[in-house]
């Protein structure tokens, strides 16, 4: 299979495409990486290099690998950190050029803009694109809390308020939404949860939560990568939605025992492709378990 990735770019650490390609890989995926900027570092440091590509540049790249007449080929469009509200038409228009060529190929947006705490932390106009323009054209929408929130126009805090913010983005065009990080009151102290809602279902997984100094950046990327993955694979959500919190909790699990800021892909690499601890996935209705 394969991914055409649209993402940001570090030298150091793993955010965007760092923290989405070699877990594809190790899952046997072929990725076409197209990086939607280049940094030093993730900004959540505070400070970093860089330089914000170009559109054309972009546009470039993707008529480039258009050229080569393999876009038929592509599963699906992975798209998260946009640099600049100008490059939503550049996603637009690849992932328009994919679905010509193959018209069973996903798009999975992680609208990448903001968490909770931190507040927004991209450009304006970039939470408008995602909301307006992009959402209603995905398969799979991959948002934290904050950004659910944000798409839905709604404040969650219960189980109940979040399954009806998902399917109020359901309504407006995607298939999948997968919440990557949900806090709520009535949750089991120690954990954190994931949840995925279709139009006719919706599931839960809770995972311990571990404890960070500062916790690292880049979990969100990568667990879009690993649902997206697994959903082609098994073209089943619940399934899915099991292997990726598996495999995030254990790459969480190896940087926490190491003492990283940055995610231990690489320590965890095998676990990423087997998992040794899963956990289970709730079918959920509004609130009470199934």
């Amino acid at each position: 299979m394969n991914i055409l990735s649209i993402q940001s770019h570090v030298a150091y650490g793993y955010v965007g495409n760092r923290a989405a390609t070699f877990p594809l890989q190790r899952l046997g995926l072929e990725v076409w990486a197209i990086n939607t900027v280049q940094f030093s570092n993730h900004t959540g440091y505070g400070a970093w290099t860089g330089e914000v590509y170009p559109p054309a540049s972009m546009a470039a790249l993707v008529q480039g690998i258009e050229a080569r007449g393999v876009l038929g080929e592509c599963d699906a469009v992975l798209s998260g950190y946009l640099g600049d509200s100008a490059m939503g038409d550049v996603v637009i228009d690849a992932v328009t050029k994919v679905r010509a060529a193959n018209d069973q190929a996903l798009w999975c947006c992680d609208p990448v803009m903001g968490d909770v705490g931190r507040g927004f932390f991209v450009r304006s106009g970039i939470p408008e694109l995602f909301r307006d323009r992009i959402l209603p054209l995905t398969d799979i929408v991959t948002p934290n809390q904050f950004e659910l929130d944000y798409l839905a126009g709604t404040e969650t805090r219960s189980l109940d308020a979040t399954i009806t913010a998902c399917r109020a983005l359901l309504a407006k065009g995607p298939r999948i939404v997968l919440v990557t990080s949900l806090h709520r009151a009535e949750a089991k102290a120690g954990e954190i949860e994931m949840l995925a809602v279709t139009k006719n279902a919706a599931y839960l997984v809770a995972t311990p939560q571990l404890d960070f100094a500062v916790p690292p950046n880049g979990s969100g990327d990568a667990v879009a990568a690993l649902f997206l993955a697994h959903y082609l694979k098994s073209k089943d959500v619940a399934a899915a939605l099991g292997e990726a919190a598996a495999a995030i909790f254990a790459v969480m699990q190896a940087t926490h025992r190491a003492g990283r800021r940055e995610l231990d892909l690489i320590g965890a690499q095998d676990e990423i492709a087997r998992p040794s601890r899963h956990f289970e996935v709730q079918q959920v209705t509004q609130g009470l378990a199934a």
